[in-house]
């Protein structure tokens, strides 16, 4: 008797209780490893100087500025030029040339960088490595209007389409 499941001696609601907590957890556990993702793709914790343990630290990074190094790595992580990166964050080169390493952009310009890492987390999670997601990433994508994913990282709204098309693949819905 002790070996029964518990779950099946509760009523409806406790059940449908218990999956709602379940599927917490879960969702919990799921924002905790892409955040970890996220603080990697940005350098870690030694080149953002914070610690990023949930979405209210990504406000507070957003707010003081990431800073050069920050954005160095992620352009790195999405194998995209200094030039191409300034194009997504319309800033100019120059701008970016001539911060310190560890100098933070404002907060809009920071934003967009963090939206821009919650990207390419996501995309390396749901593809489960970097090198097949910068492949979709760069591939026409009917869903988007057979624009390639990377080509609308430019715009907030973009971003919020391509996260919408990752949500999509990762669970298995073809648009």
């Amino acid at each position: 008797r002790q070996y029964e499941n518990p779950e099946q001696h509760q009523n409806p609601g406790q059940r449908q209780s218990h999956q709602k907590d379940k599927l917490l957890v879960e969702k919990i556990w799921e924002w905790a490893m892409q955040t970890i993702e996220l603080t990697s793709v940005l350098g870690g914790e030694n080149v953002l100087n914070k610690n990023i343990d949930n979405r209210m630290d990504l406000v507070d990074l957003g707010n003081r500025g990431v800073n050069k190094n920050a954005l160095i790595h992620l352009a790195e992580y999405l194998s995209l030029s200094l030039q191409q990166m300034a194009s997504l964050l319309s800033i100019s080169t120059k701008t970016i040339q001539k911060y310190t390493s560890n100098q933070h952009f404002n907060r809009n310009v920071s934003e967009k960088i963090i939206k821009i890492a919650e990207v390419a987390a996501k995309g390396s999670d749901v593809f489960g490595s970097r090198e097949r997601f910068l492949i979709w990433l760069n591939e026409d994508n009917k869903a988007l209007n057979d624009k390639t994913p990377s080509s609308l990282l430019g715009s907030n709204l973009g971003i919020d389409l391509v996260l919408d098309e990752l949500g999509r693949v990762e669970h298995g819905v073809l648009s």
